[in-house]
């Protein structure tokens, strides 16, 4: 099962130079949303196994070779975070017909703001769109999805606050006791996103945690309730600190799960233990070939106390600069990929959403990823470079036959 997915959308907001802007104008990949009524009974029913997709059992025995099912979950997810990018638009204020479609069983019920601690004369506005909250009640893909999902959303880096916020890159304790080793601690700049306050708008953390609070206490009596928190880039990071911070209070509530799309390091391994205490679930979606998943700081594992890795890394430690990656880890490579663009993509090709789609729809298995590359490069070049096909619109969700996938326009 395999979704048709636009690589172009998500290019031109946060990426203008020409060599992308060339790449995404090459490429027409589109997953249109239908504008007819849901329709979930379309939809491979997950209902018996949904804790397992929402990673209970760590996705164990899922990614490789990647279950179907968990596919088009991924996909669906990186659907909401499409949505957000495209609310957006350099505006403050959403566009409310650009959120949802119809047909995605969900209703957006807050939209999120993300305030910058830091104050520049020249800026007039610290608080920006940066995501939503949606809970899904079309009945049909409740009973489909097995419980009533609750979806937080959030898109990557846009403004010029947002990319100042990511250079904090330093660890910031969230709790002042303790040795650095002994404490959470987490980037600065993330943190700083996230719980930050403007003259007369909440914190990022307070319009989450007031909304999760009233979702749960609306929908807690009707059966069991995911709470899935999605995003990108600096959303993926948003998300994690989401996780981290409504896990501890909903986790009993709910299962908290992140599915995150090239997100990069978030906090040190105490930060990764309470996480993993708390009982969220992370499923970190990697490009091998994006810079971002590799910062900030360093991972350092291991170190005993009476070796030189062990000085350095308390050095390091000490300097707020080692981190440690959280969750499982669904590796993909834009070199697998059989689109010559995908593979000759630069730095920031290679970070884009749509592109991370599209390595999840083509993705099998790190054993077959090379045949499978192969076998799609052969198909498109026996039609002469040029592969254009008629296709139907495609569901929210839904996935349509693979050679329906790619459409190479010239």
């Amino acid at each position: 099962m395999h979704l048709a997915i636009n690589l172009s959308h998500h290019i031109s907001p946060h990426t203008k130079n020409t060599t992308t802007t060339r790449f995404a104008s090459s490429l027409r990949v589109h997953a249109t949303a239908a504008t007819t009524p849901p329709n979930p009974t379309h939809r491979a029913s997950i209902g018996k196994q949904w804790r397992e997709y929402q990673g209970i059992n760590n996705w164990d025995g899922l990614l490789d070779p990647l279950d179907d099912a968990l596919r088009t979950e991924i996909l669906r997810y990186g659907q909401f975070v499409e949505s957000a990018y495209a609310a957006f638009d350099f505006h403050p204020k959403p566009h409310p017909h650009s959120l949802l479609p119809p047909d995605s069983g969900y209703r957006v019920t807050r939209h999120l703001h993300a305030t910058s601690s830091i104050d520049l004369n020249w800026v007039s506005n610290r608080s920006t769109f940066i995501g939503y909250v949606a809970v899904s009640t079309d009945e049909a893909e409740v009973a489909r999805l097995g419980r009533r999902d609750i979806v937080i959303a959030y898109r990557g880096t846009i403004t010029c606050l947002e990319w100042l916020e990511n250079l904090r890159a330093g660890l910031t304790r969230l709790d002042a006791s303790g040795q650095p080793d002994a404490s959470p601690m987490v980037a600065s700049g993330f943190w700083s996103l996230y719980t930050s306050r403007a003259r007369e708008r909440a914190s990022l953390r307070e319009e989450v945690r007031e909304e999760v609070r009233r979702l749960v206490s609306a929908y807690g009596g009707g059966g069991p309730i995911s709470l899935t928190v999605t995003g990108h880039s600096l959303g993926a990071a948003l998300g994690v600190l989401t996780a981290y911070d409504v896990a501890r209070d909903f986790g009993d509530d709910a299962l908290v799960t992140v599915v995150s799309f090239g997100g990069p390091r978030v906090g040190n391994e105490r930060f990764r233990r309470e996480l993993e205490r708390s009982g969220g679930r992370v499923l970190r979606i990697v490009n091998a070939q994006d810079v971002i998943t590799k910062v900030p700081g360093v991972v350092m594992e291991g170190g005993g106390d009476g070796d030189g890795e062990g000085w350095v890394k308390r050095r390091l430690s000490e300097a707020g600069w080692v981190y440690a990656e959280v969750g499982r880890e669904l590796r993909l490579r834009s070199s697998d990929s059989p689109r010559r663009e995908v593979r000759a993509g630069n730095v920031a090709t290679c970070h884009d959403l749509g592109v991370y789609l599209h390595l999840v729809n083509s993705f099998m298995s790190s054993g077959c990823a090379e045949e499978r590359s192969q076998m799609d490069l052969l198909s498109m070049f026996g039609n002469m470079g040029t592969w254009h096909r008629e296709r139907s619109p495609v569901a929210w969700g839904q996935s349509p036959p693979l050679d329906q996938v790619y459409d190479q326009v010239h």
